[in-house]
């Protein structure tokens, strides 16, 4: 019986992906994965402060054009006039949210760093570097959206792959020659966001062949459509770094920090699959007719839990397998692998429901509240409850909160389905339909 074209059309693409996107993924695993066995514990606790900030500052400046352009594009995406002008209005508004927040951040890093007793002329390196190659991962971002809505998802893919691979390649050769250090890893990885965002702008550009005019009528969809989530979005990414935080100002110094810094890196297996958020589960919920929204989403939920079921079970039965991928630094962390494979794995779930409500405009005010209430009254309990200093604590609070937004989540998607989406107006004051 013959494959019909739209199926394998689907196919070809998620084999593109698993295949260009896993090359540009394993090599950033392994990039990581490398700078934990070959930089000392207390460079690589150093190491996982900075690019633990690096990722909080980013989804700030998220918070209110995160997911927003395709929903508001729909189904016109041969209007590239449109679609440029929704860019610029988007990165407009990126452009106030960074200039409001780079002199917060950097003060706030700057006390961060300073508990480990850097140079002031080290931490103020950090914090420019931070900051510089900050704006030009979100210039990368939000053109980023243009190749995905065009399909160009070839030069997408063959993108990450150079900046990956070039990377890790020049890590291994400053391995090589005996000059490997904190310095090295940092800079190398700032140089691949650089080049992978500079190359997505002009890609971006050829593309559209059209300049993109900021008009204020785009500027208030974006934010009215994005706005529910914005609380959500930057609680999360305060809350991406709490257990840092904690280890920070509570625990037993750069052990710690480190101990946590290379149990994250297991995360990373979960990169790919976080990927087809964007690149395929968006877009493709987005477009799918009403009557079919229901059952294949709760066909996707019922993959996504058998998966990372094996996963999580995997990791408590057989924790020498992972602790083997982080090296002999970390070999006494058996119970604290499972827990955080658990906790990122629940993490993934909830995240992969969140993109799917978005594309389908199940934003609202109430569930962010719920959230964020829930959240902050279990990590208020565990801190008074537990000794915050103790990375297994931490981890299991992390599990704990996991759970409580994945709950939200959950209630989110019924309420989605029973009441319908948010509803929201045009710039010329009319009422955007509901997805069909």
């Amino acid at each position: 019986m013959p494959i019909p074209d739209h199926l394998r059309s689907r196919f070809r693409h998620l084999y593109q992906f698993l295949t260009r996107q896993g090359i540009a993924s394993i090599g950033n695993v392994v990039y990581g994965l490398l700078c934990v066995h070959l930089l000392p514990v207390t460079d690589y606790a150093k190491f996982a402060i900075i690019f633990g900030f690096l990722g909080t500052l980013v989804v700030l400046m998220d918070t209110l054009t995160t997911g927003t352009i395709a929903p508001l594009v729909g189904d016109r995406l041969g209007d590239h006039q449109l679609i440029a002008d929704y860019i610029d209005s988007s990165r407009h508004i990126l452009t106030v949210v960074y200039l409001a927040l780079a002199p917060i951040f950097a003060l706030v890093l700057l006390f961060v760093l300073r508990q480990h007793q850097w140079s002031l002329f080290d931490n103020l390196q950090i914090i420019a570097a931070i900051l510089f190659i900050t704006w030009f991962a979100r210039v990368g971002g939000s053109y980023t959206t243009v190749l995905l809505l065009l399909r160009d998802r070839a030069y997408f893919y063959r993108i990450q792959i150079l900046g990956s691979l070039g990377s890790l390649t020049l890590l291994c050769a400053a391995w090589t020659v005996h000059m490997l250090n904190i310095y090295v890893c940092v800079l190398l990885n700032c140089a691949q966001i650089l080049y992978q965002s500079v190359s997505i702008y002009w890609r971006a550009r050829h593309l559209l062949r059209v300049k993109g005019h900021a008009n204020s009528a785009m500027q208030r969809q974006i934010v009215h459509l994005a706005l529910p989530s914005a609380p959500g979005s930057i609680f999360y990414a305060l809350q991406g770094q709490i257990m840092l935080l904690l280890l920070v100002l509570l625990g037993h110094g750069t052990r710690g920090i480190a101990n946590l810094g290379a149990l994250s890196r297991l995360g990373q297996i979960l990169v790919l699959l976080s990927m087809l958020n964007p690149v395929f589960v968006e877009p493709y919920f987005a477009r799918l007719q009403k009557k079919q929204v229901l059952p294949r989403y709760l066909a996707a939920i019922l993959i996504g839990v058998l998966g990372l079921g094996i996963f999580c079970i995997s990791a408590f039965l057989f924790p020498e397998v992972y602790l083997l991928i982080l090296g002999p630094h970390y070999k006494s962390l058996h119970l604290e692998v499972g827990l955080m494979i658990l906790g990122s794995s629940v993490v993934f779930l909830g995240g992969n429901m969140h993109t799917m409500h978005v594309s389908r405009r199940f934003v609202y005010w109430w569930n962010n509240i719920a959230n964020i209430a829930l959240v902050l009254s279990i990590e208020a309990y565990c801190i008074w409850r537990f000794d915050m200093s103790v990375l297994r604590n931490l981890l299991l609070m992390n599990v704990a909160t996991s759970a409580a937004s994945l709950l939200i989540q959950i209630l989110t998607g019924i309420y989605g389905f029973t009441f319908g989406p948010q509803k929201m107006h045009s710039g010329h004051n009319q009422p955007i339909p509901e997805p069909q």
